[in-house]
């Protein structure tokens, strides 16, 4: 009972936001997008930053990643407290939109009290060894206005936050704050794995 009210929650947050975003006009531009190498970095105004963060909590990618792993975690069971039944899916699925809101909401909030951008960017650099390094390197840095990179406070503390409040409330009594960021290192670890993709194979 407690995962739907969770869910039922968390839905209304983010169509909240959704909503918001929607009201904001969309850019047009005049002329097709170049297929040249990225541009250096310019810092997003505030708009583009929330629909940002509203694509993080709820957008295509963001619910092909809670339901991928909401689906192997199913498959093998884990935890297995919540089965490997359907009812166990929507468990983890619950799980997973809870923890991505909590680790968007707080990476968002972190950046713009920071004034800091957590946001992937694919490299500037065109060589193999650098696009593989900015893939890597992202999920533990984040832009200044500037452009140049520093420590990702907010995408960390996001990350980690994220993972020891869903241990601590939902998640069954035997997990731990151990287990807790464990798990956090493992999200970060992914997010890496991830960002190899939007590198060399998104547009």
């Amino acid at each position: 009972m407690f995962m739907v009210k969770l869910l039922l929650l968390i839905t209304f947050v983010s169509t909240s936001a959704l909503a918001a975003a929607a009201q904001a006009p969309p850019a047009i531009s005049s002329a097709p997008a170049p297929v040249s190498a990225p541009i250096p970095y310019v810092r997003p105004d505030a708009t583009k930053r929330f629909r940002h963060y509203v694509n993080d909590v709820a957008g295509p990618g963001a619910w092909g990643g809670m339901l991928g792993g909401a689906a192997f975690a199913t498959a093998v069971n884990s935890p297995e407290e919540w089965g490997g039944s359907w009812e166990g899916f929507g468990k983890r699925v619950a799980s997973n939109f809870g923890k991505n809101v909590i680790r968007s909401t707080v990476t968002y909030g972190l950046d713009e009290a920071l004034k800091l951008d957590s946001h992937f960017y694919k490299s500037e650099k065109r060589t193999v060894g650098a696009r593989i390094k900015n893939a890597l390197i992202s999920p533990v840095t984040a832009r200044k206005a500037n452009g140049k990179r520093t420590i990702g406070i907010p995408k960390i503390v996001g990350t980690y936050s994220a993972n020891l409040v869903a241990y601590e409330i939902w998640y069954p009594a035997r997990y731990d704050t151990k287990d807790a960021m464990v798990n956090g290192t493992i999200t970060l670890g992914a997010n890496a794995f991830y960002n190899l993709f939007r590198e060399f194979l998104f547009k």
